[in-house]
């Protein structure tokens, strides 16, 4: 039988033999070559019968369930899950490589089946007995808590809505369509759009089917064909609102792993009171923090890459885990950040140099192994990058490019960085790995930061567009290391009294620093003072206002039903209104639901084209339609002639006749319901 020796903040556990000669092989525990059948059998026999039964969505929790099941972290089932799932995430991206080029594309049962195959083959050769450890933290409620309040603000303005009204808060802006053309590529071509970049071109706007991150395009769109249970989405628009679901879970999903992160950082020694006082400081700082326009503004792939982000730098700090589960995390997170957001990668390589350092005696005799594993994981984690590169992207001047952006608030990144820095310089944490490792990510953090900053000053003399982009990983780090700081708080005293009285003295206090934080940094007053004239500040909560529902775009849903009745297997163009950026959302999400999202490249010209509804000026026609004649031309032969929807009937016969004097035909249909004249609506920047 192994011991473990580990140091008290829990990194790498290390089995080591005791004392006295090995067991001879007859005294192992024996490999029944029974089990690996059944479990093969199982393997393919449970996802071909649920996706026949069309529960392929179960296939998603039993995937995290048995790779949590044959893992060894964490002492308790939650952070064993989070942990599961981040492994999860980069083993669906590494097969996705193979995924896209087999002949069965992102089939459910394909996938799936391939996937319980190498757990199970995997556990059997590491004779690794499935078993969960069924034990909790009462802090857990917080962690899940977390997730429950941000779901019900979330959900709540889009919950009875159809599919249709809820185009008025997916439709946001031209990002948000972007990305989602990136799904709806994936789907079509059954894989990575840069592996089919011939097919993928008809799904998005090229050369971005090589040049942009794919990864959380591709989880999403994995994980619609279990909820579906069918790799062919179906109908465009019930597409689109899963889609839309699935964001809404995933930033959910980001707070909640900010939560646990910090929690984790915290380790064994973050109880009670203090384990109460980091999750609600993180979560509260999350319910109040200017974020929630990363999911307004379309920033898909940012909100989703720093969710990937925490979780990896969290258990990089703290590897409270065995040789073949840290190699297995250390891949899962270079491979899961780098392909969803590639330059956040630099920052889990900080942080994986880090542990490698600090652990080093860990791997004493292992760095064979263990540089040969990640070797390969690099390998993976660089491809897209390298074939971005190798492609049309311009490197320099892509760093350096301008758009609208999620600026981070300041208080945070800065004082929250140096409240960490603090708490990983005094002496209870600086003599721990964890402590050290920590330090590390928040110099080396700091370092790529300033080193990016320094960057653009030299060569555009500003701070651009991806600067905040990486800033935003900045305040990852400094939420994550709240736990850090509640680590080294003085902790209740025991006393002599009754555990019975002990445990309800430390719930108050939970209860008493949970109220403290909500008030401090969610701007939460309990009813207090609020009144007509002055209303509380909670109720100014961006989260909030998204849950009454004022976030809504100017897309109604007689818009989306007009754009969704308009099927055509030739181009769209929508001119619903005398909004030229009106017109370009509405065109790019007719061309979407018709699965032709590459015609943009030619219609997003459309974006100057300010003509389509009543009362239009002689001036802004012409100029509008010079623009209009030169995407319909540009547009790649179809079997169908372009269709052009507009929101007035001689706008649009005049339109027709323009262009058929220029040798152009196309198909005019109007209706006058879908203009966009909503005032209430609010309409965000794409960039």
């Amino acid at each position: 039988m192994s011991t473990v020796h580990s140091s008290p903040d829990s990194g790498i556990h290390r089995p080591t033999a005791p004392p006295g000669p090995r067991p001879s092989g007859a005294g192992r525990r024996r490999r029944n070559p029974l089990v690996l059948v059944g479990g093969l059998a199982l393997s393919w026999l449970l996802p071909a019968g649920l996706i026949a039964l069309h529960l392929g969505v179960v296939l998603l929790p039993l995937l995290l369930l048995a790779v949590a099941a044959v893992i060894r972290v964490g002492g308790v089932l939650l952070d064993r899950l989070f942990v599961a799932g981040l492994i999860v995430a980069g083993a669906v991206l590494s097969f996705g490589l193979v995924f896209s080029l087999w002949p069965w594309g992102l089939s459910p049962v394909a996938t799936t089946g391939t996937m319980f195959t190498v757990l199970t083959t995997a556990a059997w050769a590491g004779r690794r007995a499935p078993g969960l450890p069924l034990r909790f933290r009462w802090s857990d409620l917080l962690v899940l808590g977390t997730f429950a309040g941000f779901w019900h603000y979330l959900f709540h303005p889009v919950a009875g809505a159809s599919a249709a009204e809820r185009v008025a808060y997916f439709a946001t802006s031209e990002d948000r369509l972007a990305h989602f053309s990136f799904f709806s590529g994936i789907q079509g071509v059954g894989g990575f759009n840069f592996l089919h970049q011939e097919a993928a071109r008809a799904y998005l706007i090229p050369p971005s089917e090589v040049t942009y991150p794919q990864g959380s395009h591709f989880l999403l769109a994995w994980t619609d064909t279990l909820v579906h249970s069918a790799a062919d989405p179906g109908d465009m628009l019930q597409t689109m609102n899963r889609y839309f679901l699935y964001l809404l879970v995933a930033y959910a999903l980001f707070c909640t792993a900010l939560v646990w992160a910090a929690r984790w950082i915290g380790g064994p020694r973050l109880r009670g009171w203090r384990a109460a006082a980091v999750c609600a400081t993180v979560g509260s700082i999350m319910l109040a923090s200017n974020y929630l326009d990363l999911l307004t503004h379309g920033f898909d792939s940012t909100f989703i890459g720093l969710l990937l982000i925490a979780l990896a730098l969290a258990v990089l700090i703290r590897p409270a885990m065995g040789f073949t589960e840290f190699l297995l995390v250390a891949s899962a997170g270079l491979i899961t950040v780098t392909f969803t957001y590639n330059i956040y990668g630099a920052f889990v390589g900080v942080a994986l140099l880090g542990a490698l350092v600090v652990h080093r005696r860990r791997f004493a005799g292992r760095w064979w192994w263990t540089l040969g594993a990640l070797a390969c994981a690099l390998a993976v984690a660089a491809l897209p990058s390298a074939l971005s590169v190798l492609g049309d992207l311009d490197v320099a001047s892509a760093s350096n490019m301008s758009g609208p952006s999620v600026s981070a608030d300041r208080s945070i990144l800065i004082g929250g960085g140096l409240l960490g820095l603090l708490a990983a310089a005094m002496p209870r944490n600086r003599r721990t790995a964890t402590g050290q490792a920590h330090l590390a990510v928040l110099l080396g953090t700091g370092a790529l930061l300033t080193a990016f900053a320094a960057y653009q000053l030299h060569t555009i003399g500003r701070y651009s567009y991806y600067f905040h982009k990486m800033t935003a990983v900045g305040v990852v780090v400094a939420l994550i290391s709240v736990g850090a700081v509640g680590a080294v708080l003085q902790t209740s005293s025991r006393g002599t009294g009754r555990t019975l009285t002990r445990r309800l003295g430390e719930l108050a206090l939970s209860g008493l620093t949970v109220a403290a934080a909500l008030s401090l940094f969610a701007n939460v007053q309990w009813g207090f003072l609020t009144t007509d004239d002055a209303p509380s500040a909670w109720s100014g909560n961006p989260l909030v206002v998204w849950g009454r529902g004022e976030f809504e775009s100017d897309m109604g849903p007689e818009g989306a039903a007009a754009l969704t009745a308009l099927r055509s297997d030739g181009p769209v163009v929508a001119l619903v209104s005398n909004d030229d950026y009106k017109n370009l959302k509405a065109t790019w999400l007719a061309s979407l639901l018709n699965r032709r999202g590459g015609d943009m490249k030619a219609l997003y010209d459309v974006h100057w084209v300010d003509i389509g509804g009543p009362q239009v000026k002689e001036e802004d026609y012409q100029r509008s339609f010079a623009k209009l004649k030169g995407a319909v031309q540009q547009l790649p032969a179809a079997r169908t002639a372009p269709k052009i929807l507009t929101a007035d009937r001689s706008v649009g016969e005049r339109i027709k006749r323009d262009l058929a004097k220029q040798g152009t035909t196309v198909t005019v249909v109007s209706d006058p319901g879908i203009l966009w004249t909503q005032p209430w609506g609010r309409t965000f920047p794409g960039g």
